[in-house]
């Protein structure tokens, strides 16, 4: 072993750990944004933003997030677009997050009973309307649960923020490692800080969809 592990080791790891939940925090807040969208244009009347959307769906899901991270990342350069290992990491988790959140919260809303939806169109409603006080806050309900979910593979994807040089929990483990050389040590702390911040989300999660089921058999 190289050098003895010190408190100042593992306070880099944790603010390396703050730059993970920064980071997913980022993800999901703008790539739900984005999911939203992509949940509306799913359900649109008009063919063709149904198509564009799903079509958009196919690519992001069959792309791996590191090889959009190394688009943004290298690929941009490349075109003189510099962008920066946060905006690289940032842009590319919320696309991944806009393709898999706007798909579940498409079924989401569809999943609203269509009673709902013609008693919305019988108080002569606009669809958008019908969309924002009817359909929307029980969808909302509908898709808290696995949202909470998802919120833990977020948090996990950001460990490929390292490859383009973003120090978030991982890379921070690897800069420390390299000045103490003690990789059973340091690894094992990170999985502990992983656990820590995906555990509560995963039992918050089960905890919803248990209550949600109780509600729906109410």
């Amino acid at each position: 072993m190289g050098q003895s592990f010190a408190a100042g080791y593992l306070l880099f790891l944790l603010k390396g750990a703050l730059w993970t939940v920064g980071l997913s925090t980022i993800a999901l807040l703008c790539g739900g944004v984005l999911a939203l969208i992509v949940a509306l244009c799913r359900i649109s009347t008009q063919k063709w933003l149904r198509l564009a959307m799903a079509f958009y769906i196919q690519i992001i899901q069959g792309t791996p997030v590191l090889v959009l991270m190394f688009l943004m990342y290298f690929g941009l350069p490349a075109i003189g677009w510099s962008v920066s290992p946060l905006l690289a990491a940032s842009v590319s988790l919320s696309v991944y997050v806009s393709a898999y959140l706007g798909e579940s919260w498409r079924g989401a809303i569809q999943s609203v009973p269509q009673a709902q939806w013609e008693a919305a169109e019988c108080l002569a409603l606009s669809r958008t309307q019908r969309m924002m006080k009817v359909v929307l806050p029980q969808a909302i309900r509908i898709a808290t649960p696995p949202t909470v979910g998802f919120m833990v593979q977020i948090i996990k994807n950001t460990s490929l923020a390292s490859v383009v040089g973003f120090i978030e929990l991982v890379r921070a483990g690897q800069i420390v490692n390299n000045t103490t050389f003690q990789p059973f040590l340091i690894y094992m702390l990170i999985a502990v800080l992983y656990f820590s911040m995906c555990y509560p989300l995963s039992i918050f999660s089960r905890k919803l969809e248990a209550r949600a089921g109780e509600k729906s058999y109410a």
